[in-house]
């Protein structure tokens, strides 16, 4: 008697389990129109950061470089003149902008690297551009 009284709860649960209602179930969280183009812009703009990367290491030719980087730069083009025209079909709610700082603007002398060249606001033990060493090339 107790093996079928077990039985029958197990059946219960199953089939309670597996005869969900549609109705029963939550609403699906509503997709954005421009959600995937957005995920596109993010692939790009890492892909036009990899590229620039992988010239200043050396591994690509210039002409290389300059090819690949319009080549992204025209799919960027693209993706953003679909999120535009996406955006104007569908009003996007009014949210204010947010405040960005002023950039300081530089107070007098640059740091120079004695390597590449590349000037900077404040003196740095790396360059930002070729990351060589700045010792003795601080100006």
């Amino acid at each position: 008697m107790l093996l079928v009284v077990a039985a029958l709860l197990v059946t219960g649960a199953i089939l309670f389990t597996l005869l969900v209602r549609q109705k029963d179930l939550p609403a699906p969280e509503p997709v954005s129109p421009v959600e995937h183009l957005e995920e596109r812009k993010a692939r790009i703009y890492d892909g036009l950061r990899d590229l620039t990367f992988e010239f200043r290491v050396g591994k690509l030719s210039e002409e290389d470089y300059q090819r690949t980087k319009a080549d992204l730069q025209a799919e960027l083009a693209r993706v953003q003149a679909e999120i535009e025209a996406v955006l104007k079909k569908a009003p996007a709610p009014k949210v204010a902008p947010p405040l960005v700082p002023a950039k300081p603007e530089p107070a007098g002398d640059l740091f120079h690297c004695p390597h590449c060249g590349a000037a900077f606001e404040r003196p740095m033990k790396f360059c930002g551009e070729c990351g060589q060493p700045m010792r003795g090339g601080e100006a």
